[in-house]
């Protein structure tokens, strides 16, 4: 448990998030399906909460993992868990046993909120777990009955006497778990006072800037409310993910709400339908994984004769994969919103962003630079623009400070340039004459072929430009005489009348009209559905297992 010393500091997103409860009580906080809670209510759960697990033993310092899916208890853990200053962390939902218990282990977490279909995943781990000792389970059904050993999440807000307020300090942390696509999963140190610094564009809609006190919270809230701009938020991604919890964090700081839904996979239908019922305003997804499901949703609605209205959309956001401008153009023809593409990662978020509206396309894998963000070079220095040669993305600004329990790895990634610490997580890029940037790919997912290093990234939207061509993965595979190969697994669009869907060979050939010939896919496999995570990114083990089946 790390020892934090109270400062009364309204960078604490607690104390934030109760200074936007006094301002705006009755002003809806959390919407899914047909259940609304209002702003008072949110922070009276989250308080009953924080009651109860001071009382099973956790204090600040303490950590409270978060096991379930997307709905009004992981954003009312969020906030119960900050109240007493313990932090939280993130379980992917679809981790089992040995993954329950590295992660159980490495965060040292104290206490787990799960949902109720996860008990018997929970039971086989928690004996070996001495320091997980406080079960709350969420959701319990007539086929999921609350275990035993697990109080139910409920009872415990109806049985419990809110927690008065506390002093709290802006360096208490949030952990972002990575996903451990290169390696096992490793929890990002994110201190509150940054977490609210990243939602400076947020704030600025008002002409507030980031506040320092309760007094100027409850003003730019205010002002949110007073101007009818409070921001209507739907995470389309799970809030297991960085992308749709750190956004979420920001529109619930500024008096907004967050909308979930119901359901455990992505449907576009459903999403729409939100949109519509609830006048959302923001939208997060994760780029054409996200994007195109949508795009059939409207399109199939329209030819019934039942379309959506989506018109309240006003900003869509999209980061963790590339988002296609073909894509962006389909998205424009239903609404009129700003679509911002922004790079981010679990390390660190403003890297760089790419702006498309009605009029004004925005090209793909072309962004520019955030404002406290460069690309540098291997000794550290900034990569000259119109040079080619690649660097890597880096971003100051308000970030992590670390690795729980990493130094190796903190100080690998936190680096520090003359004086100053930046995020430098492996994303590649090279620098246009103009200032702007072309995005490569990570560098753990490079593919050495020959020699050459060759971006999946690339690959995959040279691929997703062909018309039949739904969704790409690329990865690499051993090959004895290019050392790796580039391989590619594609899904199509079904045929229009008289017309013949391409093979393989086509595709590889369309891309040779568009990249070197050693970036081009040496096999591309055809297959009903790309598989993907639910944060919409690569599924590289599928993609590998496909290829060498």
């Amino acid at each position: 448990m790390q020892e934090l010393q109270p400062d009364s500091d309204g960078m604490n997103l607690a104390t934030v998030w109760e200074s936007v409860a006094a301002a705006v009580p009755s002003a809806p906080a959390l919407i899914h399906t047909d259940l609304t809670r209002t702003w008072a209510e949110f922070e009276d759960r989250a308080a009953r909460l924080a009651a109860y697990l001071v009382a099973s033993g956790l204090a600040p310092g303490s950590n409270l993992a978060l096991y379930m899916y997307n709905g009004p208890e992981y954003l009312e853990s969020t906030f119960g868990a900050f109240k007493l200053r313990a932090a939280t962390l993130n379980v992917n939902y679809r981790y089992l046993e040995d993954e329950l218990q590295y992660l159980f282990e490495n965060s040292q977490a104290e206490a787990v909120v799960f949902a109720a279909e996860f008990s018997d995943r929970i039971d086989a781990v928690r004996d070996s777990l001495p320091l997980l000792t406080t079960f709350v389970c969420v959701g319990a059904t007539e086929e999921h009955r609350v275990p035993d050993w697990a109080s139910d999440y409920e009872r415990v807000i109806e049985q419990t006497a809110p927690m008065p307020a506390i002093s709290r300090s802006g360096d208490d942390l949030w952990l972002l778990y990575t996903g451990g696509t290169t390696g096992n999963p490793k929890g990002v140190m994110w201190p509150h006072r940054s977490l609210l610094g990243t939602a400076k564009t947020t704030f600025a809609v008002v002409d507030c800037p980031i506040p320092e006190t309760a007094e100027q919270v409850a003003v730019g809230v205010r002002r949110f409310h007073e101007r009818s701009k409070a921001v209507r938020f739907l995470p389309a991604a799970p809030l297991m993910h960085g992308t749709s919890a750190i956004a979420s964090i920001a529109v619930l700081s500024v008096g907004g709400c967050v909308v979930t839904l119901d359901s455990h996979s992505f449907n576009g239908d459903e999403l729409c339908e939100a949109v519509q019922n609830n006048a959302v305003t923001q939208l997060t997804i994760v780029g054409d994984a996200f994007a195109k499901p949508i795009l059939a949703a409207l399109e199939k609605a329209q030819a019934a004769g039942t379309p959506y209205d989506i018109s309240s959309l006003k900003v869509i956001l999209s980061s963790g994969v590339m988002w296609s401008q073909q894509t962006k153009d389909q998205i424009l023809e239903w609404c009129g919103a700003t679509l911002a593409d922004t790079l981010g990662s679990s390390e660190g978020v403003g890297f760089a962003n790419s702006v498309a509206k009605r009029n004004q396309p925005a090209q793909t894998a072309r962004f520019t630079l955030g404002e406290h963000a460069r690309v540098i070079d291997d000794d550290g220095q900034d990569v000259v623009p119109g040079s080619g040669q690649r660097g890597l993305l880096a971003v100051g600004g308000p970030i992590p400070i670390g690795y729980f329990r990493d130094p190796v790895k903190t100080a690998a990634t936190f680096r520090n340039l003359n004086g100053q610490i930046w995020s430098v997580p492996g994303d590649f890029a090279t620098v246009e004459s103009d200032g702007t940037i072309q995005l490569l790919g990570r560098g753990s997912a490079c593919i050495n072929t020959a020699g050459e290093k060759v971006y999946p990234e690339e690959v995959e939207e040279a691929l997703k430009l062909h018309p039949a061509v739904l969704d790409a993965n690329v990865l690499g595979l051993p090959d004895e005489k290019w050392g790796q190969s580039v391989n590619a697994v594609v899904s199509l669009r079904e045929a229009g009348a008289g017309s013949a869907l391409p093979t393989p060979q086509e595709l590889i050939e369309f891309t040779k009209s568009r990249l070197a010939g050693y970036k081009c896919p040496k096999r591309v496999l055809v297959v009903d559905q790309v598989h993907r995570g639910p944060n919409g990114k690569p599924d590289y083990k599928w993609a590998s297992a496909e290829l060498l089946s």
